[in-house]
């Protein structure tokens, strides 16, 4: 059973200051998950992880981070400057981006951040946009078939066909891409994939950690380049519903510490950093959207209106997310009413759940909605003028600071021109 990291009595008390809808979250959680990913990869002297900025773009979330010895993993113009006023910088940045904009190779290269390609043509449109190619540079693989492993992530696909996926280079195109860019005067190499999102199983990494590494030992014999570290991406996932099994991080760094002294140690490699970007291990499980209930409708169906919508929370309404509900205050009540659990915008779709077993649901009632620290806030939008919730960080010592205030209609009104 999956329990919220705060109390009714809690609720009740930052609802007197802050109104829902809001996100909050756990910084005792965050904290602790950060330093058992550290942990977990002690054995490399080089890791570090990347957090994927795109997951939880929050300022005071990034500084917990880097105060926990992470770095960012940033994707945009925006993610790179928020990223720059978070403290940020040189080698604490690594910038994996597709079809890029000159402006964002730009700003990579002025912060000194690590600038990970996503194609072969990507080279020469570097070097004419920066004026030269970095001594340090990564290339993003695409092994191409398919890739599958472990339970199936939330009941459906994401990306394990990789060959269906925008991203990154082919095998060949590698050693062309590694040759071409030491020729240009480029002297530490990185190799970075991801292949499987919300993977529920403690054999994906070390799985895509020997392909690569094996990839590594490959390319350094056929171009000579030294490769200085292999970035692991993404991918290790959060068990969503109460009766999924949560992933081991310590299990997870050891088998790729077997795959690292198997495939690199033994082939003289033994100096590679491993690098990971997560964003939904480092963060969902830590953060939930805070929603009441306001309307009740009795027609073909039970539903249940609360005043959180898909700007909140949009995973369930894009792609049929499942997000665990508590009913606050009726954890251990019994799960003897079926409802929809539904928001206020004019789409069908706008529903955090579909004839789900819950407690029965009293008007007020405060409704928890787990996992919603990653790809949670980050994704919302305005549509139907809905404005955007705040964001609260609950400290270990039990107080509640606001980290970004709520959206109001000056802020939608702002970018409008009326003339």
């Amino acid at each position: 059973m999956k329990r919220p990291f705060v109390t009714l009595p809690q609720l009740q008390e930052i609802v007197k200051t802050y109104p829902t809808p809001f996100h909050l979250y756990d910084e005792k959680g965050i904290r602790e998950n950060a330093r058992a990913m550290k942990a977990a990869f002690a054995w490399n002297p080089g890791f570090k992880e990347y957090f994927a900025v795109k997951a939880t773009p929050t300022p005071a979330i990034l500084k917990l981070l880097r105060e926990e010895g992470c770095g960012v993993d940033c994707s945009s113009l925006t993610e790179l400057m928020l990223s720059d006023r978070c403290g940020f910088g040189g080698s604490e940045i690594m910038f994996s981006s597709n079809d890029t904009p000159a402006e964002e190779f730009v700003l990579a290269d002025k912060l000194g951040a690590t600038i990970n390609l996503d194609d072969f043509t990507h080279i020469d449109f570097l070097q004419k946009t920066i004026g030269h190619i970095p001594e340090t540079i990564s290339c993003r693989y695409n092994p191409g078939g398919t890739f599958t492993l472990g339970e199936s992530k939330e009941g459906f696909q994401v990306m394990d066909k990789p060959g269906d996926a925008k991203y990154g280079f082919t095998r060949p195109q590698l050693t062309e891409g590694f040759k071409k860019l030491k020729e240009m005067g480029a002297k530490h190499f990185g190799l970075h994939a991801f292949l499987a999102s919300n993977t529920l199983s403690n054999d994906y990494y070390p799985a895509l950690a020997r392909i690569l590494f094996q990839t590594a030992v490959e390319l350094q014999k056929e171009t000579g380049c030294h490769i200085a570290f292999i970035n692991l991406s993404g991918g290790v996932g959060v068990p969503y519903r109460p009766d999924q099994t949560a992933n081991d991080i310590a299990v997870i760094g050891e088998g790729v510490r077997k795959a690292y002294e198997e495939v690199l140690v033994s082939a003289g490699m033994g100096d590679v950093s491993i690098f990971t970007e997560l964003g939904r291990f480092m963060l969902a499980p830590y953060g939930c959207l805070v929603t009441k209930a306001t309307h009740f409708k009795h027609t073909y169906k039970e539903y249940v209106g609360v005043d959180a919508c898909a700007a909140n929370l949009m995973r369930p309404a894009m792609y049929g997310a499942y997000h665990h509900i508590t009913v606050m205050g009726k954890e251990d009540a019994p799960c003897d009413h079926v409802y929809d659990v539904t928001g206020g915008l004019c789409e069908n779709n706008d529903k955090f759940a579909i004839d789900r077993a819950l407690p029965e649901i009293d008007l007020g009632d405060l409704l928890v909605i787990h996992d919603a620290g990653a790809h949670g806030h980050s994704m919302g939008y305005q549509y139907n003028g809905r404005l955007r919730s705040s964001e609260l960080l609950l400290r270990p010592d039990g107080s509640v600071k606001l980290i970004r205030r709520a959206e109001t209609p000056a802020d939608y009104f702002a970018t409008m021109v009326f003339d």
